[in-house]
């Protein structure tokens, strides 16, 4: 090779690497309030974060943490809050934080999401998670990817390093409103319920300061309000009121918009989990800025006992357990073997199993106390909804990938002195007397719409093959018990 080709070489190399450069440079955005809003030093803002968190207490929150609401003013007024909602938040140790914040110093219309690459603090690197970005933004045009929304945007920023700390190897998505439409909150809303409906692996940070520069008495009796009218789950509510000035927070599109979601998923709690104001933290109280943490939550069922039922990584592993086994012993015609090392799949519990295919039912059989782990009567029940269920044929190799699998996780059974404890909705019943008995799930209630009085006369008449009205009968045993009813739909 001549000297001239290697030149040639030499340069073309030298290209490649002068654009991916320019490229890789693009793809991160750098923090803009580092070192102003927040230290710039890597080690001195981590161990600032974990002081924040070490220091906060938050009520435990008993249920399964769609988003919080989380103040964005610099660290020394309010970090001491916004640790609240992260700390309270490590419980769902998400895989993506989906972070909504607004543009403070760019006008542009719809909503601007943030589709590619990373975000650089001083704790280093975060990645974007591109395709629940792509995802979100395909749901409406008015989303679309303008950097400029988060140009020295403290809303957002000021919620990352705070991520980074509570939440180790979690993507984000960071997403920015740029005007304060109703209609766009709602658009946010219906692409966040259609995409996150079936994840349970995400947080939302709602990101939003309270009243702005008020004297501290003022201030506190302004915020009061608007935590009473957050407390009522209104969205649209707190977003008229915000607009009347009767409320004030600088958020409304970020907290209204993940209201919105939330009535859409099923999360229907909120727990505010710290109150203060710069007059609290680092200010003076004659003109102060307030914070708020908060928690937006589905309660988590109980059983009988009052203990919590499963959480859903428990949900999702019975429901695996059970599709394999079929799969296994419907084609093979073999007892797939499972260990589990789950201390709670492991407890001795009834369970249910139910098929349906296009809808109707295909299969349903149960064991109502269990006979050794959860995880293996799950396994038993689902071979025998789909074998042996008396009512329906053997489901063929062929109708596998058309059923959904349904599990109802029982409690222990409770007898009840009278049918005036049998609460339906709510209750699933055995009714016994003699050599016959009968059971209802909780969930014929829900299906059927029935009265208790109509609930107990089917169980009796349709199930235990007694006379419709043994449940008045004081000599006929009726024991309760609750269930955890989940689904691969």
């Amino acid at each position: 090779m001549n000297k001239k080709k290697i030149r040639k070489i030499a340069l073309r190399l030298v290209v490649i690497v002068f654009f991916a450069s320019i490229v890789f440079a693009e793809n991160v955005k750098k923090a803009d309030l580092a070192g102003t809003w927040y230290t710039g030093s890597g080690q001195a803002l981590e161990n600032e974060l974990k002081g924040y968190l070490a220091g906060a207490s938050p009520e435990k929150v008993d249920g399964r943490i769609f988003a919080v609401i989380s103040p964005h003013a610099g660290y020394r007024y309010s970090g001491p809050i916004a640790a609240y909602s992260f700390k309270a938040a490590q419980t769902t140790n998400p895989k993506t934080v989906i972070v909504i914040g607004f543009a403070h110093r760019r006008s542009f219309n719809g909503i601007s999401i943030y589709e590619r690459g990373n975000f650089r603090t001083p704790l280093g690197d975060i990645q974007i998670d591109e395709e629940l970005a792509r995802d979100i933004a395909a749901k409406n045009k008015s989303m679309r990817f303008y950097p400029e929304a988060f140009s020295e945007e403290n809303s957002i920023e000021m919620q990352i390093p705070f991520i980074q700390a509570a939440f180790k190897g979690a993507k984000i998505v960071p997403i920015a409103f740029g005007g304060q439409s109703l209609g766009d909150a709602s658009i946010l809303a219906d692409a966040l319920a259609k995409v996150l409906k079936d994840r349970n692996d995400y947080l939302i940070v709602a990101s939003t300061d309270l009243s702005h520069y008020h004297p501290y008495e003022e201030a506190n009796a302004i915020d009061r309000h608007l935590i009473n009218t957050l407390n009522k789950m209104k969205a649209v509510e707190l977003y008229d009121e915000a607009g009347m000035k009767i409320c004030e927070l600088c958020g409304v599109m970020p907290v209204t918009a993940t209201l919105l979601a939330a009535e859409k998923l099923g999360f229907d709690r909120i727990k505010v989990l710290r109150y203060a104001n710069s007059g609290d933290t680092a200010g003076a109280k004659e003109s102060v800025v307030g914070y708020l943490s908060a928690a937006i939550y589905r309660e988590e069922k109980k059983d009988e006992r009052g203990a919590p039922m499963l959480n859903d990584a428990q949900r999702k592993k019975l429901l695996a357990i059970a599709r394999e086994s079929i799969t296994s012993f419907v084609r093979d015609g073999k007892r797939k073997s499972f260990t589990e090392s789950d201390p709670v799949l492991n407890q001795e519990m009834g369970a249910f199993v139910t098929l349906h295919e296009s809808g109707e039912l295909r299969g349903c059989i149960g064991n109502m106390a269990g006979h050794g782990p959860l995880y293996r009567t799950v396994a038993d029940m689902a071979i025998e909804a789909a074998t042996g269920d008396p009512r329906f044929s053997t489901l063929s190799p062929a109708e596998i990938d058309k059923i959904d699998i349904e599990i109802s996780v029982l409690s222990p059974l409770k007898k009840v002195a009278s049918y005036k404890e049998v609460e339906i909705p709510g209750h699933g019943v055995v009714v016994r007397s003699g050599y016959r008995s009968g059971v209802y799930l909780p969930q014929v209630a829900d299906e059927t719409g029935w009265s208790r009085d109509e609930f107990l006369t089917s169980l009796c008449s349709h199930k235990a093959g007694l006379s419709p009205d043994a449940w008045k009968d004081p000599s006929t045993e009726i024991l309760v018990f609750s269930a955890e009813v989940f689904g691969e739909k």
